[in-house]
Protein backbone atom coordinates (compact mmCIF):
# COMPACT_ATOMS: atom_id res chain seq x y z
CA UNK A 1 0.00 0.00 0.00
CA UNK A 2 1.59 3.59 -0.77
CA UNK A 3 -0.04 5.68 1.40
CA UNK A 4 -1.61 4.63 4.97
CA UNK A 5 -3.63 7.42 6.27
CA UNK A 6 -3.89 7.93 10.19
CA UNK A 7 -7.48 7.23 12.22
CA UNK A 8 -8.44 9.95 14.62
CA UNK A 9 -8.83 8.93 17.94
CA UNK A 10 -12.52 8.77 17.87
CA UNK A 11 -12.44 6.63 14.34
CA UNK A 12 -10.09 4.06 15.72
CA UNK A 13 -11.97 3.85 18.79
CA UNK A 14 -14.79 3.00 16.94
CA UNK A 15 -13.52 0.48 14.38
CA UNK A 16 -12.13 -0.86 17.47
CA UNK A 17 -15.26 -1.72 19.08
CA UNK A 18 -17.16 -2.57 15.39
CA UNK A 19 -13.54 -5.17 15.40
CA UNK A 20 -14.93 -6.62 18.69
CA UNK A 21 -18.53 -7.16 17.48
CA UNK A 22 -17.47 -9.12 14.01
CA UNK A 23 -14.52 -10.72 16.13
CA UNK A 24 -12.09 -9.64 13.76
CA UNK A 25 -8.96 -7.89 13.27
CA UNK A 26 -9.01 -4.22 12.60
CA UNK A 27 -7.00 -4.02 9.39
CA UNK A 28 -10.15 -6.56 8.16
CA UNK A 29 -12.88 -5.07 9.84
CA UNK A 30 -11.67 -1.58 8.13
CA UNK A 31 -11.97 -3.98 4.73
CA UNK A 32 -15.51 -5.04 5.20
CA UNK A 33 -16.50 -1.44 6.15
CA UNK A 34 -15.09 -0.73 2.62
CA UNK A 35 -16.61 -3.55 1.28
CA UNK A 36 -19.86 -2.23 2.60
CA UNK A 37 -19.79 1.20 1.19
CA UNK A 38 -20.47 1.28 -2.44
CA UNK A 39 -23.84 -0.25 -0.97
CA UNK A 40 -24.78 2.85 1.23
CA UNK A 41 -22.72 5.42 -0.78
CA UNK A 42 -24.11 6.94 -4.28
CA UNK A 43 -21.79 5.43 -6.84
CA UNK A 44 -22.82 7.58 -9.45
CA UNK A 45 -21.46 10.35 -7.67
CA UNK A 46 -18.28 8.80 -6.46
CA UNK A 47 -17.36 7.67 -10.46
CA UNK A 48 -18.43 10.98 -11.92
CA UNK A 49 -15.77 12.64 -9.62
CA UNK A 50 -12.96 10.16 -9.46
CA UNK A 51 -9.35 11.52 -10.61
CA UNK A 52 -8.31 8.37 -11.38
CA UNK A 53 -10.03 6.58 -14.73
CA UNK A 54 -7.24 3.81 -14.56
CA UNK A 55 -8.57 1.82 -11.27
CA UNK A 56 -12.18 1.35 -13.13
CA UNK A 57 -12.00 -2.25 -13.94
CA UNK A 58 -11.02 -2.75 -10.44
CA UNK A 59 -12.89 -0.14 -8.79
CA UNK A 60 -15.85 -1.04 -6.26
CA UNK A 61 -17.88 2.16 -7.00
CA UNK A 62 -17.78 0.72 -10.75
CA UNK A 63 -21.39 -0.49 -11.32
CA UNK A 64 -20.00 -2.93 -13.52
CA UNK A 65 -18.16 -4.29 -10.56
CA UNK A 66 -20.82 -4.11 -8.24
CA UNK A 67 -22.83 -6.24 -10.67
CA UNK A 68 -20.28 -8.98 -10.66
CA UNK A 69 -19.87 -8.80 -6.37
CA UNK A 70 -23.33 -9.23 -6.15
CA UNK A 71 -23.06 -12.78 -8.29
CA UNK A 72 -20.20 -13.93 -6.33
CA UNK A 73 -21.51 -12.77 -2.81
CA UNK A 74 -19.64 -12.07 0.37
CA UNK A 75 -16.08 -13.66 1.05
Amino acid sequence: MAYTPELSMGASSSLRRIAWAMNLPMTKTLERVFETLPQILDTRLICESCRDKSKCPECAFNSQNQTQQKKKGPN
